[in-house]
């Protein structure tokens, strides 16, 4: 039996919790990875787009069958591994909530003077180079059984360019602060209150050990931390701190216990978040 085959991405914010799952559940060797570079667009390669149809990382073949997003790919090595964990709660469904997307809150702004920065950056260089390998994967024969996904998704970067170009209707930017605003509200609150909740005995939400949920929450902090300032893991506290205010202290042991592990040091190597 071949190894499972994961597509992942070294920025790729879900990837790293597929990544952490794997360190963790001691899968190094027995899976392979294959690394899709999100920035050249190379998840929108018709070959990729045929097997996950959202074309999203991280994406998990196994026995023929593929585990097309996040919670199912990790489900996947936990159920492949030898080593139990404490399986998922509804934490990781809180998790990946739209309403808390760390995907958009790596491109988001809720004014102008944010939109200016955002789009200054390299938000707006993987926006304009997304675009360019959409285009280029959508014109390619193979693209043509998938057309109605490559333009929908041609339509959506394109907007999110405009927008970072100054060239979106003032109600189309005005509609982006909008969401901008109500992701970090809801952000602030599942930092602030909800993840904090979800750690009882500590300092994992599964306990003494990481377990299920926490590959999930761990990636998701990371990148939020990385979002607000903290380029590396000895930054993201205070980097949290200067943005929502002082860091819950069951969220500080959660980090720290974290930052410590061999898993995280693999995934975030010298300390640098993603």
């Amino acid at each position: 039996m071949s190894q499972p085959a994961l597509y992942t991405f070294a920025l790729s914010i879900w990837s790293a919790a597929a990544e952490l799952a794997v360190a963790e559940l001691d899968l190094d060797g027995k899976v392979e990875f294959k690394q899709t570079s999100l920035l050249e667009g190379q998840n929108f390669d018709p070959s990729f787009v045929k097997i996950n149809k959202n074309a999203t990382l991280p994406t998990l073949v196994a026995n023929g069958k593929a585990y097309t997003n996040t919670t199912d790919v990790v489900d996947f090595l936990a159920s492949y591994s030898s080593k139990k964990v404490a399986p998922k709660t509804g934490v990781t469904k809180a998790v990946h909530e739209d309403s808390i997307d760390p995907n958009f809150a790596f491109v988001a702004a809720r004014n102008d003077a944010e939109l200016a920065t955002v789009g200054s950056g390299f938000a707006n260089i993987f926006t304009v180079t997304r675009l360019g390998g959409l285009k280029k994967y959508a014109a390619t024969p193979e693209a043509a059984p998938y057309k109605s996904f490559y333009d929908a998704k041609i339509a959506s970067v394109s907007e999110l360019a405009a927008l970072y170009a100054g060239q979106a209707p003032p109600a189309a930017k005005q509609g982006f602060f909008n969401a901008s605003t109500s992701l970090w509200d809801a952000i602030r609150v599942f930092y602030l209150e909800t993840l904090p909740a979800s750690i009882t005995a500590g300092p994992f939400i599964a306990g003494a050990e990481p377990g299920v949920d926490d590959f999930h929450v761990a990636a998701w902090l990371a990148h939020i931390a990385l979002v607000v300032g903290g380029e590396k893991d000895s930054e993201g506290l205070a980097a949290l701190e200067k943005r929502f205010g002082p860091v819950p202290p069951k969220v500080a042991a959660y980090w720290k216990a974290w930052s410590a592990r061999d898993s995280w040091k693999k995934v975030y190597p010298n300390g640098s978040l993603h």
